[in-house]
């Protein structure tokens, strides 16, 4: 696949206990992508955040809240994104999950494999 140029980001972000059909939500949402073949999916977990409910999560040791952020980031042509956002908003319904989605203009200025 060729990306280069004007590009679009789906970034969501949902708590790490989020759960669909038995797994973690931002797994369900990695092998969605996969099986969509977009471009590409990197997850982050966040180590403090809070959203919508205003209840602080956190990594510290005494913290009451251990559901941290996962930030799901994923890079590819305007209408891939556009159609897998709709998707998504599907899944995360399924899941009963808040959290937030959001897309972005991008410029990719480099998208190739590992050489061998």
């Amino acid at each position: 696949m060729h990306l280069k140029g004007k590009a679009k980001k789906l970034r969501i972000i949902v708590g790490e206990n989020e759960r669909v059909y038995q797994r973690p939500l931002y797994e369900a949402i990695v092998y969605a992508a996969k099986k969509y073949k977009l471009a590409g999916v990197t997850v982050a977990k966040g180590i403090m955040s809070y959203g919508a409910d205003s209840m602080v999560h956190s990594v510290k040791v005494f913290s009451l809240a251990e559901d941290l952020p996962v930030i799901i980031e994923i890079v590819d042509v305007a209408g891939r994104i556009d159609d897998f956002a709709s998707i998504m908003g599907k899944l995360m319904d399924k899941a009963m999950s808040g959290g937030l989605m959001y897309i972005e203009d991008v410029n990719v200025l480099r998208y190739s494999r590992t050489p061998l």
